[in-house]
This record gives structure tokens, C-alpha cells and sequence, in this order.
């Protein structure tokens, strides 16, 4: 008795393999460009956002020109306080070059710079046209121009500059020559800033005054040198000296 048996299959041929995509690379449309070398090479240049334009230098106004031609010597690199009342002595003496209008802005921008402040907050005296000083320079004056030296340099910088700036109004409050409390009247201001930072000046002179008088009762008492006294509690002995009178 004869069975079904499979008539056996012809072998397939073996499939070809396809070369691996590397790994990354993202396949290519039909018909795309090919990047040349020098595109490939060549970095994207991204653009720049957000830097300012770069602005040119500040002009001077012509009347400050002017000025400087006459009168170097306040108006130069160096500028120094000027004599009360310049802006009259200048119409009088120059009239066929200054203008009173633009005179006045020109003067106002001086007097305002920081540069001028900062010979006020010096404690430099006023100069007439020749030169030569005059006066001094009142001393609400010095004083709230080493506030506005102090607000300007800060906003710059953003140092801590109230150390530095406390030393200053007390340096100009000893030369001035006034009372603490005829100095502090006159300096008051409508700026609470400003005020704390005078406030804070005068509290830390009455801390160095406590411990002056503190230290020549100490000194008094001890019986001691200087030198001796200064040893004892660990202090300079140039210090101690100044801080003691008749040491």
C-alpha cells in the first residue's frame, strides 16, 4: 500500500545582508544634497543677543569747550571747586564767547560730574578765575558731596563702601570746625539714606570716645609706662600713645 510523502523542496537561495545604518544617523530623503566638505567644516556661526550696541564717546558740550580753552588750569584734566558766584564773573568777563543760556548748562554739567565732587568731598577750597584760592568750601557742601561720590562709586562698583565713606564725614566734621550737634543740624537732610549713613558715622565716633576715656582712666590707674601699659593689655604701643594725652 503506497503513503503520501512531501515531494521535497527546492534549497532558497540565502538572503543578502544589508550593511548596519550607523548607529546615530538619521536616514536621507531620496534626492538630498550631500553636505560639501567646506559646509561640514565650517562651525555655525550663531548670532549674538543681547550685547548693546557700543556707543561712542560722550561729546562735550561746546561751552565746557570753550572753558577749557580759557581756563585750563579749573577746567583741565584737573578740576578744582569754584569761586561763588562764577557764573556772573564769566558773562562779565567773556561776553562776546559765552552765551548766558548755554553758560548756565555747561556749568551745571561741571559742577555736577563726579570728577568736580569729588575735589569738593576733598575738602578743596574754592578758586577764583585766576587760579587762586578763595574760600573754603561750606562744609553742608563737602558734606553731601561725599554722600553723592559714595551713591555713585557704590551703584558702580557694588563694593561696600560705608566704612571708608563713615571715616570721611568724620574727617569733614573735625575740620569743619563746628560742634557735633551744629554740624549734624546743618547736614540733615530729606534723604533717609543719607542720614543713616551720617547717623552710623557719629554713633561709631561715640564708640572710639567711650573707649578713649575708658583707656585713660585705665592708664591713669595703672601707674604704668606706655610702653608698660600698652604690654599689659596687648595693645600698640603707638596707638596707645595716641589715643592718651600728654603720653
Amino acid at each position: 500500500m503506497m503513503t503520501d510523502t512531501p515531494e521535497p523542496q527546492a534549497p532558497r537561495a540565502p538572503r543578502k545582508k544589508r550593511n548596519p545604518r550607523p548607529a546615530g544617523r538619521a536616514p536621507q530623503a531620496q534626492g538630498a544634497q550631500q553636505p560639501s566638505s567646506q559646509q561640514q567644516q565650517q562651525p555655525q556661526q550663531q548670532p549674538q543677543q543681547g550685547r548693546p550696541a557700543q556707543k561712542g564717546p560722550r561729546k562735550t558740550h561746546p561751552a565746557l569747550e570753550t572753558l577749557f580753552g580759557l581756563y585750563p588750569d579749573l577746567f583741565g584734566a584737573r578740576f578744582l571747586p569754584l569761586q561763588r558766584g562764577v557764573f556772573q564773573a564769566l558773562l562779565e568777563k567773556h561776553p562776546e564767547v559765552l552765551k548766558k543760556d548755554e553758560l548756565k548748562v555747561a556749568l551745571a554739567l561741571h559742577t555736577r560730574s563726579t570728577k568736580y565732587l569729588e575735589r569738593v568731598a576733598a575738602g578743596d577750597k574754592r578758586h577764583g578765575l585766576d587760579g587762586q584760592p578763595v574760600e573754603d568750601v561750606a562744609p553742608e557742601h563737602v558734606h553731601h558731596a561725599i554722600l553723592e561720590v559714595f551713591k555713585r562709586r557704590q551703584a558702580r562698583t557694588g563694593d561696600d563702601l560705608r566704612p571708608q565713606t563713615r571715616k570721611r564725614i568724620l574727617d569733614a566734621f573735625e575740620k569743619s570746625g563746628l560742634s557735633r550737634e551744629d554740624y549734624q543740624a546743618l547736614v540733615r537732610s530729606q534723604d533717609p539714606a543719607s542720614n543713616e549713613l551720617t547717623d552710623e558715622a557719629f554713633a561709631e565716633l561715640s564708640a572710639q570716645t567711650a573707649k578713649r576715656e575708658a583707656l585713660q582712666r585705665a592708664f591713669a590707674a595703672s601707674g604704668k609706662t606706655v610702653a608698660e601699659f600698652a604690654e599689659m593689655y596687648g595693645l600698640d604701643p603707638r596707638e596707645v600713645g595716641r589715643m592718651l594725652p600728654n603720653a
